[in-house]
């Protein structure tokens, strides 16, 4: 069984600036955040697509004297804690050379996160309703016409429903009204709803149980400051 948003892997990369090479000048070192993570973007999302998983999101944030750089990957049918070990190792040995041939990518130290989707993470795209088939979610339709210039949105309303279809154009979902079709232009971000009678109905053990007992490979220190923790780019 994939363990989706549960499987994570950290490995501290240390970095002092000193190295013989040391980061380039004009470099993202000299703190353009968006240039720093547009670099990690363009060394990892390769990687990632390689290894037949999709990047999701990549942020680089600061914890006590290191930044975290945090991956999030997918792929259709869920990614376990093997996969994303293969997965962490790759991008790993991909900033080592990139880091080799160019300079420091992210300014000193820094520790990888390696990680799947979590069920709080909003369904944007096609591929993230394809993946949750079968699973309850909550999403905003919006109203058929936009609203006039100083207007507020109105007519959006809230819909609960099972998603029991997903292609490229638009979902279809299982409400208490029937069976029901839309373009995902018409829906705001899908919320998956945690059903705890229907996990154990499957025998699947409780998501958030798995979200407090993360299963996890770490062969870094401990981040310095955990609670000082700031997100610098999402």
């Amino acid at each position: 069984m994939t363990q989706r948003g549960r499987a994570t892997r950290s490995t501290g990369r240390p970095r002092d600036g000193a190295g013989p090479r040391g980061p380039r000048e004009g470099g993202p070192r000299g703190g353009d955040l968006a240039a720093r993570r547009a670099r990690l973007r363009t060394v990892i999302e390769p990687v990632v697509n390689g290894a037949g998983y999709d990047l999701e999101d990549l942020s680089v944030s600061r914890a006590g004297r290191r930044h975290v750089v945090r991956v999030i990957v997918d792929r259709d049918g869920g990614i376990d804690l093997d996969a994303v070990a293969d997965v962490s190792r790759a991008v790993s040995t991909a900033l080592d050379a990139a880091e080799e041939a160019e300079g420091d990518i992210v300014a000193g130290e820094y520790q990888l996160e390696v990680s799947s989707p979590g069920v709080d993470r909003p369904l944007t795209l096609p591929r993230h309703w394809r993946r949750n088939v079968g699973r309850l979610v909550k999403v905003t339709v919006r109203a058929s016409l936009p609203p006039q210039r100083g207007e507020q949105p109105g007519g959006d309303r809230q819909l609960t429903g099972r998603v029991v279809g997903a292609d490229d154009d638009g979902v279809q979902l299982e409400t208490d009204d029937g069976r029901t079709s839309w373009a995902y232009a018409q829906l705001g971000p899908g919320r998956v709803q945690v059903e705890f009678t229907r996990l154990a109905e499957l025998g699947e053990p409780d998501e958030l149980d798995d979200a407090d007992d993360t299963d996890e490979f770490d062969d870094s220190d401990d981040i310095d400051d955990e609670d000082d923790v700031e997100d610098e780019e999402r």
